[in-house]
């Protein structure tokens, strides 16, 4: 995965201005050197961005089956990117190592190949079904602010659509950090966080202190659990009194605002702007704080995670109908929410701490998505990004007759 920050936990990053197109390669290229102004890429890097995308867009024209292309900025707190995500419903990729290859592409094209996409690409990810579909990832950051080859990607990912016919989309997600005692006292006084230390060589890619820059938590296991002791990991116990742990942790919420169009939407804004200013550490408090920034919007399903790394474990605090699922290659277990409406009416709320599954993801979707897969039809895409596991599984439940989101965390523990 890369090395993890100064404080202990990969990076997080933020989206803005997402964008959908189906079948327009020449909007989604104007809109591509658009973004790449505006952020200030650089003439040569967003002449790079475009020729990207025009050749994602026509592939997507000639050879996809439901295509669609999402075009959006991504941030960090250092720097400013554009992310293209190409998702479709087929007819796929037989062989993509071929595919990728240098100089090959397809007839009607502009002849670059996704080999050359790849090349041109900071972060480049694609995971192909022959009869199922592909999703393609290409990120390009500002020239000056390039992450160094190898820099973790972010752990945690999600897509956003709006229902057929609306620009804006009433569903919205955020993540946040919060940070060690140690790393917060640092912070406060103006100094700088202790470092985390170096990962030793030769650390499989899921190691436990190649993630966390850690010592492995005792007992952990070094293989994937299976189905049976999964789900053991991962049984909910209710918890009266919430306590946030040690060590950082990572803040994921989930907002699906009533309905859909621009009230929809300010209900979904109007919880992320509450979620990344508050202070709160847990799921509940959080959860009474987006409450009273929701009263006078039309109110929201919304869904709250905790994931502490280092005491493997999360809590999870969720209203409404909102799907949470801890998952890995072969087990599915689902996490509980309450009933209600938050910024209008909530019931007692309940935290759940959940054992975190060894090479699991978290997974948290909106109703725009049916509830019936399952474990295996994630399996092949779970080494992939966050985001393009959060774009497949769209792609494989996803309705265009409400908003739709996804979100995914991994590789945090």
């Amino acid at each position: 995965m890369g090395q993890v920050s100064a404080t202990g936990v990969p990076p997080l990053v933020d989206y803005e201005d997402v964008s959908w197109f189906r079948d327009e390669p020449e909007a989604a290229r104007g809109a591509a050197a658009a973004l790449g102004r505006r952020i200030g890429l650089g003439e040569h890097r967003t002449a790079e961005l475009v020729l990207a995308v025009a050749e994602l867009a026509t592939n997507m024209r000639r050879h996809a089956v439901d295509g669609s292309l999402l075009l959006r900025v991504v941030r960090t707190p250092a720097t400013a990117g554009v992310e293209v995500v190409v998702v479709d419903g087929g007819p796929g990729i037989a062989d993509v190592a071929e595919a990728l290859r240098d100089g090959v592409s397809s007839e009607g094209t502009l002849g670059i190949g996704l080999g050359a996409v790849r090349r041109l690409a900071d972060v480049f990810d694609i995971h192909s079904r022959p009869g199922q579909g592909t999703v393609q990832l290409a990120r390009f950051w500002q020239a000056a602010e390039r992450p160094r080859p190898g820099a973790a990607e972010p752990a945690v990912g999600g897509v956003t659509r709006p229902i057929s016919g609306e620009q804006v989309c009433g569903d919205a997600w955020a993540t946040r950090t919060d940070l060690a005692d140690d790393v917060r006292d640092a912070r406060d006084a103006g100094g700088a966080p202790p470092q985390a230390p170096e990962p030793p060589p030769a650390q499989a890619v899921n190691d436990w202190a190649a993630l966390t820059g850690t010592q492995r938590r005792p007992g952990t296991a070094t293989s994937p659990l299976s189905a049976a002791a999964s789900r053991r990991a991962s049984r909910a116990v209710p918890v009266r009194s919430a306590v946030a742990g040690r060590g950082p942790a990572v803040l994921v919420m989930l907002c699906d605002g009533l309905g859909h169009g621009p009230m929809a939407a300010l209900a979904g804004q109007s919880a992320v702007q509450a979620f990344r200013s508050g202070t709160s550490r847990l799921p509940e408090q959080i959860m009474e704080q987006l409450h009273k920034a929701l009263r006078g919007t039309r109110g929201a399903a919304v869904a709250v995670a905790r994931v502490e790394p280092e005491n493997g474990r999360l809590l999870f605090c969720g209203v409404g109908n909102i799907t949470a699922a801890l998952v890995t290659r072969d087990s599915r277990h689902s996490l509980l929410s309450q009933p209600g409406i938050v910024g209008h009416q909530m019931h007692q709320l309940r935290t759940y701490e959940h054992r975190l599954p060894p090479f699991g993801a978290l997974v948290l979707h909106s109703d725009g998505l049916n509830e019936r897969w399952t474990a295996q039809d994630l399996a092949g895409l779970l080494p992939h990004a966050p985001t393009v596991v959060a774009a497949g599984l769209l792609r494989m439940a996803g309705t265009r007759r409400d908003d739709a989101s996804v979100v995914v965390a991994k590789e945090l523990w």
